[in-house]
């Protein structure tokens, strides 16, 4: 595996909040954490039908735009009785001609696991893919996943997309209404953090 040994790193999103999240997660390693939205840079398109695909071609795409080694996540939520949909397609199912609409996106999920007569507890996970990559083409790949379950009615007003419905194994809270801190501790994307930094970082 491949160490990280320069001392900038280009965060290919657009989202300021996912960029502060990684620039604190990678604080202990003084390291110089930049976004592709600072930079400029256009957003690819993503046409794989993987979270890995997906995070490799932003990942790859920044790293040649910039000649800066690139940090990429796709990430979305896999429902059980949705034979793992909206997975990669989390972010489209809010898709409205006015922008993303996710309200309405989880409004949709829950309507489809009652057509389905989905059984309780409705199991999901979501689910984070990293991809770390290099100019010379080489990268890194690192999975984090966190089990639970998709309630109704929307709880929380914290956090972003499929949150409030989000009830993770061990909590009575939904992502939804958790403190962001607290919640970037135990997360999906925590979890696949704390294998990047164990195999590229220490």
């Amino acid at each position: 595996m491949r160490k990280f040994s320069g001392d900038r790193l280009l965060v290919a999103t657009h989202n300021r909040g996912k960029l502060e999240e990684i620039a604190k997660l990678l604080e202990p390693f003084g390291i110089d954490v930049t976004s592709a939205g600072e930079m400029g840079l256009a957003e690819p398109i993503e046409t794989e039908s993987t979270f890995v695909g997906n995070a490799r071609i932003k990942a790859h795409f920044a790293t040649q735009a910039t000649g800066l080694p690139a940090l990429a996540d796709d990430s979305g939520i896999s429902i059980d009785a949705l034979d793992g949909a909206p997975g990669v397609y989390t972010a489209d199912w809010a898709e409205t001609p006015t922008g993303r609409d996710f309200g309405m996106a989880m409004a949709k999920t829950w309507d489809r696991l009652e057509a389905v007569n989905a059984p309780f507890p409705r199991r999901a996970q979501f689910r984070c893919t990293l991809v770390l990559a290099w100019p010379d083409g080489h990268d890194e790949v690192f999975e984090g996943v966190m089990p639970g379950q998709v309630v109704w009615p929307m709880r929380g007003d914290q956090g972003h997309g499929y949150d409030p419905i989000f009830q993770p194994d061990g909590f009575d809270l939904t992502f939804g209404e958790m403190d962001r801190w607290q919640k970037n501790q135990i997360s999906h994307r925590a979890d696949a953090f704390r294998k990047l930094v164990a195999g590229c970082f220490t």
